[in-house]
């Protein structure tokens, strides 16, 4: 069962190495279908800021990473 577990780890791994960066894409999703709801935004607004707040995440997991490192 070890063995199991510890290949679904990897597995998983593959997918979300930095918990944080998946929490921030995550939280940006949902900023970004709340103010659609809303109508606060129009669509290419709303592109802007999943393009923006993507790479801002990004740029951010590799700076922790590298501090780390």
């Amino acid at each position: 069962m070890s063995a199991l577990g510890s290949a679904f780890r990897e597995l998983v791994g593959l997918f979300i190495d930095d918990g944080a960066l998946a929490l921030l894409l995550v939280a940006l999703i949902a900023i970004a279908c709340a103010l659609q709801a809303l109508g606060f935004v129009t669509h290419t607004v709303l592109g802007a800021l999943l393009v923006v707040g993507a790479i801002g995440a990004l740029v951010t997991s590799v700076l922790r990473a590298a501090r780390r490192a």
